[in-house]
């Protein structure tokens, strides 16, 4: 159970730092959306992000997605 528990733990941290390169990216300027990386990155992300930039309005022109996400997945791992 405890290795199933730590697979699962090690999975959420991977997919934050897949999140934390799309977060990077978004802030660069002149990016190649046809890179093979910033594709996956933001194809491993949206699904996830989508239905709550949905729910969540952008507040000051900033989409706060990506923290309630962060904020989520450090719950989880938490309760784990």
């Amino acid at each position: 159970m405890y290795e199933i528990l730590s697979v699962i733990i090690w999975l959420l941290q991977l997919y934050q730092f897949i999140l934390l390169g799309r977060v990077l990216l978004s802030w660069l300027p002149n990016v190649d959306y046809n890179n093979p990386i910033v594709r996956f990155l933001y194809q491993a992300t949206e699904p996830v992000l989508a239905p709550i930039r949905r729910a969540l309005p952008p507040m000051s022109g900033m989409d706060l997605s990506p923290l309630v996400v962060f904020l989520g997945i450090s719950i989880i791992m938490r309760i784990l």
